[in-house]
């Protein structure tokens, strides 16, 4: 097959990494394969990229609603889609999924499909909420397929009237398992925590997440105060890289307990993080069902979540971490004062996160999943072996 992924951003998170894992499992299995990313991209990460596929960034591609922008990056992308006439045209993340979907309509791509990684019309303003379902619905007419992260997407998007519930496929987001479940401290453990070598390592907060305002680092960083002034020799690890790292940094910087919060950017090694840390948090506003809490699970650590759409599908409140209101910053941080001061109730939450069954996220499921999507909309299966594909529609029946 000649598939394209088209991104709105090339950076290091979530939906990138899901994007990125796929890509390289289909040039693997001999399927020609073309990157398309907007205007804003990790350098390093594109060029590592292209050593194994051929990628593509568009300048005019951006994240911003810009309706000159959005209009040249349509017709440049619907040139490009009409000289590679691949199969499949695969879009993620939000702004992409639109312009990517419009491109492939006019080039005739025979299998067009989307990925829901996050919903733009959850919590934003109404004007924002009716513009995007109004596309999403537009889009919907021609899309063959969309591959959700979680139940709970595949559920808001039937229920919006976003596609059909015969053309919705969950497949969790996959990664290396083992790689979590087995991982040992960083050598630079000491540098990271700002104590000396030998000396003990403190409790330890960690926060895997792609620097965006969505996120709410800024937040917890404001909260975290209440954090300190209960577990004084508590460290937050902020780790990440993400447009917006001066906010963060300026927020770090005017915290009064700001020497005990380290951000220390992209690591490429996440698991030792995680093998490092006593409590590990998400504060996200928006998120579709994120994979970092399974990594979070999987490295056998306790974790606090604020609640998203899809959490429930593997995070159980007091059984493998604590899950806080969604608009309550600060309830996060309570509860993650409330885990360092409770051993018992840490080491309880610790072991349910080893317990929590994570095989449908493993890579090959995932991979395999997706082909599998891809197969049959190109008709190359019957719809009814979706097995693979972890195909919903029974249950709705």
């Amino acid at each position: 097959m000649k598939i394209v992924h088209v991104l709105t951003r090339l950076h290091r998170a979530g939906s990138e990494e899901n994007t990125l894992a796929c890509c390289n499992a289909q040039v693997k299995h001999g399927h020609e394969v073309l990157l398309v990313h907007g205007n804003e991209y990790d350098a390093s990460l594109q060029a590592s990229v292209a050593k194994t596929m051929r990628v593509v960034g568009l300048d005019v591609l951006v994240h911003p609603i810009s309706p000159i922008n959005d209009f040249a990056a349509l017709r440049q992308l619907s040139r490009l889609l009409l000289e590679w006439r691949p199969d499949i045209v695969h879009t993620h993340q939000s702004k992409a999924g639109i312009i990517g979907r419009l491109a492939a309509k006019q080039a005739n791509v025979p299998g067009i499909i989307h990925g829901v990684h996050i919903l733009p019309f959850v919590h934003v303003g109404n004007a924002q909420k009716l513009t995007f379902l109004a596309a999403e619905r537009l889009t919907a007419r021609f899309t063959r397929a969309f591959i959700d992260v979680s139940q709970s997407m595949r559920d808001i998007c039937v229920s919006h009237h976003i596609g059909s519930p015969a053309q919705h496929y969950v497949v969790h987001s996959g990664f290396d398992l083992t790689r979590f479940s087995h991982a040992d401290w960083p050598n630079e453990a000491p540098r990271l925590l700002g104590i000396a070598p030998g000396e003990p390592k403190p409790p330890v907060v960690l926060m895997l997440a792609a620097l965006e305002p969505r996120k709410r680092h800024i937040e917890l960083i404001e909260a975290f105060p209440e954090v300190i002034e209960r577990v004084p020799d508590a460290r937050l690890i902020l780790a990440g890289e993400g447009p917006a790292r001066r906010d963060i940094e300026a927020a770090i910087a005017r915290s009064p307990v700001g020497g005990s919060i380290h951000l220390i950017g992209y690591h490429s090694e996440p698991e030792q993080l995680i093998s490092l840390a006593d409590v590990c948090v998400l504060t996200s506003m928006r998120e579709g069902l994120p994979r970092v809490v399974m990594q979070y699970l999987a490295g056998g650590r306790p974790c606090v979540v604020s609640e998203l759409p899809g959490l429930e599908e593997v995070v159980r409140h007091g059984v493998n971490g604590i899950v806080t209101p969604a608009g309550d910053v600060n309830a996060a941080a309570t509860a993650i004062a409330d885990l360092l001061e409770n051993k018992t109730l840490r080491a309880h939450l610790a072991e349910g996160a080893r317990r929590t069954d994570l095989t449908s996220w493993g890579l090959d499921a995932m991979c395999d999943s997706v082909e599998t999507v891809y197969q049959s909309v190109l008709g190359a299966l019957p719809r009814n072996d979706l097995s693979g594909a972890r195909a919903y529609q029974s249950q709705l029946q």
